[in-house]
């Protein structure tokens, strides 16, 4: 079953916020990427090429690192064709020896605590050398070698690891030390601009000293410099914490956990306590199949079994079946390990939104260089034609008069203007703001059971429309107990009462129940029983226990000859077991009513074999009904004799040999209360959906709301696209059916999100945005293909998860919102003044100080908002919808325009409407209060931009102790600047009067927002009218 929640992306009703989706092509601009998983390298590396990056070594770190991946490939298709070559070479040798009778010499024995060394165990495995497996004993002799119990393991104490650590070496690789936070202070100062502010602070200062002398001429010099460094340190300040958040997440995300045997027990350890490493050889299996295309490039299946294949390679992943390993190698004692060990773990790749906002930043550094060259050119034409004065109101510049050296040092200071307009222009940490809120949201999400491996899921999520899910221990707790059950055709009450069953019934039930299992019982030493394996596995494993059921003692009474593992498809599983009178029985277990479809008979409670007839079948499936409708999972166990002289003796045959699954007898069916969504059966999917409220009432459940899998793939596409977005729940799914479902929603515009817990599950997982896989039950194979991993199994996380992806989106909103703001008036204020006046109001420290609060310190206070209950009654946010929304354009307008007015009229009649014509320094305190009430704006307009489309700005912010730090850090910066460091940052000490009228220019700012958001937006997106024009255009030329 799977359970769809969704809304159609075309005709829901649209959040004005969110902006309207638009799921058509837009122009073909590089950056303008959907999806950037199994996105193509030539248009990964297109989008590089186009943006307009100062640093780029900052501005690409948390980028696909397209060359590395490259080397990595390269580096595979080398160990692959040596690996090839080896192997070719063995087997070349024992063949010329079979032909020339040749022996091998006895191996030498290994030396230390252990039979056999590192470097002969390494060889055999990595070579997959058989025949000196074979010299050795075969896997006996190995384990022997090895000291370990091939049922019971190794004894896992403390110096029984200890001494094999030593022997053979931990299960981890060489990596990489991460980068020294002066790593990051070099980075930092790799920005072009940064660059030529300390060149122009380094000639300012030589200028300087020569023409002011030494007590003087050092201010201008050494305030720029120190204002430079400032930007590096706290910038490489906070990409270093930004760094190590990543070093912890991903090892987390290497951090995998498996089940293994020691001392007869099975354990669940990490995979770095693993002593004897992850190469290995196969002890025993069945059905095993190994997809090994990550090592040898080939996709075809390779199926292993002891005598041949036995060999296993780490970084390959299990297909189908099960077995045991015995591990041979760990670490850097593997091929996969080797390969780990050269090439260093990338940090996962772009995000669309990087993307987009690499796009966003390129368009406004365009208009910052170009407004920057405007203002360079009108402040040189100005000077060098006498509109210039300098304090004392007579021109700067003379011809023929002013000294060469007051010429170079006045020149320096205006391009030193321009290039910090640039500095202010060019939003260069506007698509790192992004890989911020990315990394506090991941680590946020950890808490919430929600570990992120591919860093755009965390994204993705919030414009996922649609969300396929799997049933088994997604929407409720993942706990099953047989609670009804019908054995010999009698319903038993309680379903353990062993005493209403014979014995030679129950000893076939229970043989069939021991062998045709994955799971497993252990007793301790306390004397107490432990269940292993599936909910459902232990579930029937609990309730045989309780009629009597000896695990040990039956498994090794009989032997299993022939095994057909459970899977998604068939929906049932199979055993042949050999007793120790040679008779074969054929065991059968799974969903009920196809288990029940292969019965021709069952077994009453005299033992006796009845035929089935119809009566008789439609009796037992209107039970399985009536279990079904009440949530129960159905689960039918069956067996049936076979010949033993018609079973083949050849090992070849027999690993071919396909169990009989018709001629059944049936045991039992029994009921299992299903504390989890689970969808074997169409009554189950539908009574689980009312209960879940998936389904809203019983009119509902019909079709194509509630549809069978083998109904929806039995459509054409054209069928299947038609009511995929009709489709609440399918049952009987098939993880195919899933993958027709992904592909189908996906062709009509939705962003799909699914589920999934099983190997099977692996295609949809691949294919859909955001594949999310179950961490308790779910497999690697799918972990693997997984961009999400729930580690408890509960849908409560996935809605989790989709509550941090909108976050994502939301904070990257109200950054750009508050950096916009800052972004348009400062570069207004500084252009009007610059034609107007000659001069610029805000200096270069000044906005090199402005710079470090819109960008470095501004990023953290709003990009690490929490997320809100508002975030979930919005419509999903599309791919294509526009990063700049309506309301975030009026916003902005509104607060740019209210601060370049105000601060302009200062500029211009500040020295009269503050009465500061009998002050000392009129222009200075008339500049001060320019800068101070501008700095003050944008600190309350970072409030504003908390809540872009409330009214109540304030409302949590007190739980966001990041961002009251840094407002309170700000603050107090500001007062430092202007009261105590005046010399550098050109300001002079104000008076109380002049603090609160800064204050009062920055407070209008609030009720003005209030304003602002009562005035209506129109629906279709700004640039849609810029779209539309130009098509226009287009279309009549």
């Amino acid at each position: 079953m799977s359970e769809q929640l969704s809304n159609s992306p075309r005709d829901e009703d649209k959040d004005v916020e969110a902006g309207t989706s638009s799921f058509t092509d837009s122009e073909d601009s590089p950056f303008d990427i959907a999806s950037t998983k199994n996105a193509p390298v030539e248009r990964l590396r297109r989008w590089r090429q186009a943006a307009l990056v100062l640093n780029a070594s900052r501005r690409f770190r948390y980028t696909l690192d397209l060359k590395r991946e490259e080397d990595k490939k390269r580096m595979l298709r080398k160990m692959r064709a040596h690996a090839q070559a080896i192997r070719a070479a063995h087997l070349f040798k024992a063949a010329a020896s079979r032909v020339n009778g040749i022996t091998s010499p006895p191996p030498t024995p290994g030396g230390g605590d252990f039979g056999i060394g590192r470097e002969q165990i390494v060889s055999i495995s990595r070579d997959q050398n058989i025949g000196s497996l074979q010299e050795l004993g075969g896997v006996k002799g190995l384990s022997d070698l090895l000291k370990t119990n091939l049922e019971k393991g190794i004894h896992g104490d403390d110096d029984d690891i200890s001494k094999r650590k030593s022997a053979f070496g931990s299960n981890t690789y060489p990596q990489k030390k991460g980068r020294s936070f002066w790593r990051f202070v070099w980075e930092a100062s790799q920005d072009l601009t940064l660059i030529i502010l300390i060149v122009a602070a380094a000639a300012s200062l030589a200028l300087g000293i020569k023409t002011e002398g030494i007590k003087k001429g050092w201010y201008d010099g050494i305030s720029i410099a120190f204002a430079v460094l400032l930007v590096i340190v706290v910038t490489a300040t906070s990409d270093y914490r930004q760094s190590l958040q990543f070093q912890n997440l991903n090892e987390e995300k290497r951090n995998i956990r498996i089940e293994v045997t020691r001392d007869g027990r099975r354990v669940e350890i990490s995979i770095y306590d693993i002593v004897v490493p992850a190469d290995g050889v196969l002890v025993a299996g069945h059905s095993l199949a190994v997809d090994e295309s990550s090592m040898t490039g080939e996709s075809k299946i390779v199926h292993k079994n002891p005598a041949k294949n036995p060999f296993l390679m780490s970084g390959c992943k299990v297909a189908d079946g099960h077995g045991t390993m015995l591990v041979t190698g760990v670490g850097v004692n593997t091929e996969w390990g080797l390969l780990m060990a050269s090439v260093s773990e990338d940090n996962g790749g772009e995000t669309p939104l990087q993307v987009r906002l690499n796009g966003v930043a390129t368009f406004i550094g365009i208009v910052g260089l170009t407004v920057a060259g405007v203002v360079l050119f009108v402040l040189v034409v100005r000077y060098f034609t006498g509109h210039t004065k300098n304090e004392a109101g007579a021109p700067q510049f003379v011809g023929g008069k002013t000294k060469f050296d007051h010429v170079l040092d006045d020149l320096v200071k205006i391009i030193t203007v321009a290039v910090t307009i640039v500095v202010v222009a060019v939003p260069e940490g506007l698509p790192l703001a992004v890989t911020l809120t990315l990394a506090y949201s991941m680590r946020k999400m950890m808490a919430d059971k929600a570990l992120v491996r591919r860093l755009s899921a965390c994204e993705t999520m919030g414009s996922a429309t649609t969300i396929c899910s799997d049933k088994t221990g997604t929407l409720t707790l993942n706990e099953m107990t047989v609670v009804e059950c019908y054995a010999g055709f009698q319903k038993m009450d309680p379903p353990d009462s062993s005493s209403k069953l014979p014995p030679a019934f129950t000893s076939i039930l229970v043989e069939g129940i021991a062998h045709n299992t994955t799971g497993s019982v252990f007793r301790s030493e306390s004397g107490e029983i432990q269940v292993s394996g599936s909910p459902t596995e232990r579930a029937v494993l609990n309730w045989a226990i309780k009629l009597g059921m000896n695990f040990d003692a039956l498994r090794s009474e009989s032997s299993a000859i022939q095994f057909f593992p459970f899977n998604s498809e068939q929906k049932r599983g199979g055993v042949a077991v050999k007793s120790p009178d040679s008779s074969v029985r054929v065991h059968w277990k799974g969903a009920a009513e196809i288990v029940l479809g292969s019965c021709t008979h069952f077994m009453d409670e005299n033992e006796s074999l009845v035929d089935m007839s119809g009566d008789k079948m439609t009796e037992l499936k209107n039970a399985i009904n009536d279990m079904a409708a009440r949530s129960l999972r159905c689960v039918a166990i069956a067996f049936r004799t076979f010949e033993a002289d018609k079973i083949p003796t050849d090992e070849e045959q027999l690993s071919r040999w396909v169990l009989p699954e018709d001629d059944l007898v049936l045991l039992a069916i029994v009921g299992i209360k299903v504390r989890m969504v689970t969808g074997d059966n169409i009554q189950t999917a539908r009574a689980i959906a009312l209960e879940c409220g998936i389904l809203a009432s019983d009119s509902d459940a019909s079709e194509p709301n509630l549809i069978e899998g083998k109904v929806f793939r039995s459509y054409s596409e054209e069928e299947r696209d038609r009511i995929s977005e009709e489709i609440s729940v399918m049952g009987r799914s098939s993880p195919n059916d899933k993958l027709l479902l992904v592909q189908s929603l996906k062709r009509k515009g939705h962003v799909v999100a699914v589920t999934g817990d099983g190997t099977n599950d692996a295609p949809a997982l691949h294919e859909a945005d955001i594949g999310l896989s179950m961490g308790i039950q779910g497999t690697e194979v799918a972990k693997e293909k997984s961009d999400i991993i729930i580690l408890d199994d509960n849908f409560e996380s996935v809605v989790k998860v989709v509550r941090w992806g909108r976050s994502v989106y939301a904070n990257i909103q109200k950054f750009i919102q508050f950096q916009l703001t800052v972004n348009v008036a400062a570069l207004v204020i500084n252009v009007v003044a610059a034609i107007s006046a000659g001069d610029v109001p805000l200096t270069a420290v000044q906005l090199l100080w402005v710079n470090l609060i819109m960008d470095t310190l501004g990023a953290l206070a709003l990009a690490t908002e929490p997320p809100t209950d508002h975030l979930m009654d919005r419509p999903p946010v599309g791919r294509r919808e526009p990063l700049i929304t309506n309301i975030m354009w009026r916003n902005l307008f509104i607060q740019a325009m209210y601060q370049v007015t105000v601060l302009l009229i200062l500029n211009f009649r500040g020295i009269s409407i503050l009465h500061l014509k009998s002050n000392p320094n009129p222009e200075r305190v008339k500049n001060t209060v320019i800068f101070n009430a501008f700095v003050i704006c944008q600190i309350f307009n970072e409030f504003n931009a908390r809540k872009p489309d409330e009214i109540n700005i304030f409302k949590g912010v007190l739980r966001n102790h990041l961002f009251v730090g840094i407002i309170g850090i700000t603050i107090v910066l500001q007062v430092v600047i202007v009261e105590f460091l005046g010399t550098f940052a050109s300001t002079i000490k104000l008076d109380w009067e002049m603090w609160l009228i800064s204050i009062g220019i920055g407070s209008i700012s609030w009720p003005l927002a209030v304003i602002g958001k009562c005035i209506p937006v129109p629906e279709t997106p700004v640039s849609q009218y810029f779209r539309i024009n130009r098509w226009r255009r287009n279309s009549s030329g």
